[in-house]
């Protein structure tokens, strides 16, 4: 089972469950209201060891400008991954805040849809590949907070392969491929292709970036960003070119790798740019009758090969975890994934309940 993604939840439960969950771990829901809140309280049943939070209140905030003022007003008391590097370093200033950081899983990558005219040629997606420059992106945008990134499985992994193309910065490079796939500069420019966004500032700040970088090499990248809703509809239902996301989560293990099978096109699947590879599908679908990682693990490392030579997305970095709680709650232990397990083992000072 793959925690975040599968849960345990009664036989025969039917869609009431997405209102009012009923699992078996350490916390159960008590409620939530729409763009407010949800709460939930300690399993006083649960099977492993007990939770030492009696309630905990998750608060729906608008932007990370306010969830930074809740956490200096002492009416919020942690967030996790949430807020950009200059202000967690403001934060950390407070003498009653704290800052806990470790390397993640969390994954920015950008996806192609590969029945688009222009970036169905392979070349133009590793020109592309190898026109963006990571490193300033992770040291300005991320304050250094993020690893390189190779394949949309992460490090930790231990069916990572680290042993594939790289594309490191190399303009000229990019240079050669375009004009092989026939698009030379006509006044500096090659061709326009657009990028759909999500509103958020980070990622507003880095697709200004990757546009300026793009321009260089003589793409003209422009830019649509757009609320969630909206924004995952159409990257839901193909329409786009160009698109940048993040998997937070379920890319732990090398079944993620799912996402890349012909099976698995929309409205069947996360395949939202119609990747298509027979030997990946097969070696896929391999793996996953396989129970020995010793077995798997040469599969895997095949399938993320192919997958960095014909670059259905262009991996960007793996984004450290950093969390900023108020020194009132401790024993917050930090996982890979970033997600809430460090609920489990969080406590209270005495005295500031």
């Amino acid at each position: 089972m793959s925690d975040g993604a599968i849960g345990i939840v009664p036989f025969d439960s039917g869609s009431e469950v997405a209102t009012h969950p009923v699992g078996s771990g350490p916390f159960k829901f008590v409620s939530s209201e729409t763009d407010k809140e949800v709460i939930i309280e300690r399993n006083n049943d649960y099977w492993g060891e007990k939770a030492k939070l009696a309630r905990v209140r998750f608060a729906v905030v608008p932007d990370a400008t306010t969830a930074a003022l809740e956490l200096r007003k002492g009416t919020g008391d942690v967030t996790i991954n949430f807020l950009t590097p200059d202000t967690v370093h403001t934060l950390e200033r407070e003498p009653f805040l704290a800052v806990e950081h470790a390397p993640g899983t969390e994954i920015q990558y950008l996806g192609f849809n590969l029945r688009d005219p222009i970036l169905k040629d392979v070349r133009v997606r590793q020109a592309i590949a190898y026109a963006i420059d990571r490193r300033p992106m992770i040291q300005y945008l991320w304050g250094g907070w993020a690893e390189p990134a190779r394949s949309v499985l992460p490090p930790q992994s231990w069916a990572y392969n680290g042993n594939v193309p790289a594309y490191d910065h190399d303009p000229e490079k990019a240079r050669t491929l375009l004009d092989a796939a026939g698009y030379p500069a006509t006044n500096g420019v090659r061709f326009h292709i657009t990028m759909k966004t999500s509103t958020t500032e980070s990622t507003r700040l880095m697709v200004a970036v990757i546009q300026q970088q793009l321009r260089e090499v003589g793409i003209a990248l422009d830019i649509r960003s757009f609320e969630s809703a909206t924004f995952l509809a159409d990257v839901t239902h193909g329409i786009f070119q160009l698109y940048g996301l993040r998997w937070i989560g379920g890319n732990q293990d090398p079944d993620i790798f799912y996402v890349f099978h012909s099976s698995r096109f929309p409205p069947n699947g996360y395949n939202r740019g119609h990747y298509l590879n027979a030997q990946v599908d097969a070696l896929i679908d391999q793996a996953r009758r396989q129970v020995d990682p010793a077995v798997r693990k040469p599969i895997y490392a095949k399938v993320q090969s192919i997958l960095a030579d014909e670059l259905p997305y262009i991996d960007l970095w793996y984004l450290d975890n950093v969390l900023v709680h108020n020194k009132r709650v401790h024993n917050l232990q930090l996982n890979p994934a970033g997600n809430y397990d460090f609920l489990r083992t969080a406590e209270i000072a005495p005295g500031t309940e």
